[in-house]
């Protein structure tokens, strides 16, 4: 992860005044689950949305840069508690956790912008790099304890219209834990799943 962060900086410093940097708001909507190190609990996928302000900074000429967005976040999944005793015996059933969440998402991104001028048109992009997780909120569940923040990491596809409209897609898995039980501290889950974002760029 620090690797990663040093080559981000090292590229974002390389760009340099030559750099064409833009910015705009994003939307997007999100397909989360949890998954649990050890095989006591089991959720299912839950819809989310997205919402905030995106970035790019690009190398002319060679379609390398840098993105990076400040957005919130709405997601998470469904945990089947009735299931099993250790919880239901303690009046849990299936929960819906749901999280409320600043996230910062930090990209290597490559442009594909030698076209014969099909670019201005039309230009395919890859995007990858790690994603940080703020939690401002989330479902009350005296089952579980939540963290204050994860970690994760981030790559996906997209393309980029009339050099100005952003569809991208992807997957997003988190590194560090998102959730633990209380009665079994050691049973905790890492949030994975894909997102799809648009965004409009000035």
């Amino acid at each position: 992860m620090k690797k990663l962060l040093i080559l981000i900086l090292t590229v974002a410093t390389a760009l340099g005044a030559n750099a064409k940097f833009r910015w705009g708001p994003t939307v997007g909507t999100n397909f989360s689950n949890f998954y649990w190190n050890q095989p006591l609990l089991h959720s299912r996928t839950l819809a989310g949305v997205s919402g905030g302000v995106m970035g790019e900074v690009m190398i002319p000429g060679i379609g390398f840069g840098v993105d990076m967005a400040l957005k919130y976040t709405f997601k998470g999944a469904k945990t089947m508690f009735g299931e099993y005793d250790v919880w239901s015996s303690d009046g849990f059933g299936t929960e819906t956790m749901r999280f409320h969440t600043i996230q910062i998402p930090v990209n290597l991104r490559f442009k594909w912008t030698r076209m014969n001028g099909f670019e201005h048109y039309l230009a395919p992009i890859v995007f990858g790099g790690p994603s940080f997780n703020f939690y401002a909120a989330h479902t009350d569940c005296k089952a579980v304890e939540i963290p204050a923040a994860s970690v994760g990491l981030q790559c996906g596809i997209g393309a980029e219209v009339f050099e100005r409209y952003q569809l991208t897609a992807g997957f997003l898995w988190d590194l560090s834990h998102d959730i633990r039980t209380v009665k079994l501290d050691d049973n905790a889950a890492r949030m994975r799943g894909w997102f799809i974002d648009f965004a409009v760029l000035f």
